[in-house]
Parts: C-alpha cells; structure tokens; sequence
C-alpha cells in the first residue's frame, strides 16, 4: 500500500448538503422558509440583542473614570541619541523612517528618558519640560507647534 492509495473507509465520510444549488431536496428557500429578516443572507440581530430593549451593558451603572484623552507616540531622549550623526534636524518623517514612530494618526510627544549627547533641533507636537530642558542644555532646541488658541487670536 502506498499514501496516494489511501482513502477512508465506506460510508465513514459524507458529503456536506449545500444548500440552495438546485434541486435535489434543499433548493429554492434552501430551509429558510419564505421572505423575512431571517431568510436573507447575513440576518439576525446579533448576539448583545434583548428583543428591543435597552442592552444589559446600558443598563448596568457606569462607576470610575473613563479616560477619552489623546494617545500619544512616545519617543524617548535615549532613543534619539542612536540616530547617526549627519541627522541634526529631526521631525516627524525622520522618526517614522527610522522607525521610531509607527502610527500616523497619532501626535508624537518626547519624553526625558534617557540622555542626550548633541545639538538637535526636534519638530515634535508636545514634549515634557525635563526633555525641553535637556535638549537646549545639550545645545539643541525643541519646536512645537503654535497653540491654537494663539493662532486663533491672531487670525481675529
């Protein structure tokens, strides 16, 4: 006996019945009976559905703090630090080509872990104080861009 000889015993594998393909015992409404939610492809309610009223999870009471903030790219100083050399002027692109930032739809933020060694100039959208002030005292300076309730003061 050789493996492409191989086969099931008789009578221990069947067929599955596929459904609406013609005739042949479950054409036409294929089981689901005539017209109605549940005779379309994809019906039901869903399984959180309670017959229409409210759901179990609106219904519980709502206790602690929900935290609805902005999520930030982190980069830390210490990272920084590892980019070569012949890069003073760092911004958003910079990081993403280096692989530091991954999401594009969220703002990046530098934080002061870590050390720096050299004078960059950093285009990020926010910063801590301590990272601010470890980068101008390495002689580099950290931009940030206007407020917008400056920029809205401005433009009236």
């Amino acid at each position: 006996m050789k493996l492409h000889e191989l086969k099931p015993h008789a009578g221990s594998r069947k067929d599955r019945k596929r459904v609406g393909r013609g005739p042949g015992g479950t054409d036409k409404t294929a089981g689901r009976g005539h017209k109605g939610q549940k005779s379309r492809s994809g019906a039901g309610k869903g399984s959180y559905f309670e017959g229409g009223r409210s759901t179990l999870i609106s219904r519980l009471p709502k206790r602690g703090f929900n935290n609805v903030g902005v999520t930030f790219e982190v980069v830390n100083l210490a990272s920084l630090d590892m980019i070569e050399d012949a890069i003073t002027t760092i911004d958003r692109n910079t990081l993403e080509i280096v692989g530091l930032v991954r999401r594009k739809n969220r703002p990046v933020k530098l934080l002061g872990n870590g050390e720096i060694s050299r004078a960059l100039t950093i285009h990020v959208d926010a910063a801590s104080e301590g990272a601010v002030k470890a980068v101008e005292a390495a002689g580099g300076k950290v931009i940030l861009p206007a407020a917008k309730t400056e920029s809205a003061e401005k433009a009236e």
